[in-house]
């Protein structure tokens, strides 16, 4: 990694937009790096996570050796400890590969998009956080459309996750994204203005 390289995180809930501004900063030519899709690479057929996954819950791999996410989550929903046990396996392998690629890629300023940053205390791996609100409403429909849960499951989801109210966000930058692309492609380019302005 070179010495001038600044890595951001980007951060929020289920529902608020994160894949979109990172859509957005990939549009403008920027490396976004994404948990989820190292997660997914990680747990494919002769994925670094695969044994270890089988070795801890067993019986949560495919006959073609990718991870069985639907088994897994089975094993571990409503099992707290079950739940502290996988976050202990794979936060760790995909934190190092999530930095590892940030660190390696071109350019002066690198994002990641990291859904469980405040959750696991990662926020200080990071040179700024980029957390994107949204308004319960909006969150619901979102979720909604792509996923095609209802109502209720969407809500109890989003319940079941980190409060953002009960943070001090005032040392992050913060994106509201309650408009349309257009809008939140603004308010991602006024974010970008204040963080060129620091290199």
């Amino acid at each position: 990694m070179t010495p001038n390289k600044r890595i951001y995180a980007i951060t929020g809930g289920i529902g608020c937009g994160k894949t979109a501004v990172s859509d957005i900063l990939r549009e403008l030519s920027y490396a976004v790096f994404s948990c989820d899709r190292i997660y997914a690479e990680l747990t494919q057929s002769g994925g670094a996570l695969v044994a270890e996954l089988e070795r801890a819950f067993g019986c949560v791999t495919t006959p073609n050796g990718t991870l069985d996410r639907r088994a897994l989550s089975k094993r571990v929903f409503g099992d707290a400890a079950a739940r502290k046990r996988l976050d202990s396996i794979t936060h760790p392998v995909i934190m190092r590969e999530l930095l590892k690629r940030a660190g390696d890629a071109e350019g002066e300023i690198v994002f990641c998009e990291v859904p469980l940053l405040f959750e696991n205390g990662f926020e200080s791996l990071f040179s700024g956080v980029i957390v994107v609100m949204r308004s319960l409403t909006e969150r619901i429909n979102a979720v909604m459309a792509r996923s095609g849960l209802n109502e209720k499951d969407v809500l109890a989801r989003i319940q079941a996750q980190f409060d953002y109210s009960t943070i001090d966000l005032g040392s992050y930058y913060v994106i509201e994204n309650n408009g349309d692309m257009d809008e939140l492609r603004k308010k991602v380019k006024k974010i970008l203005q204040n963080i060129t302005k620091l290199a």
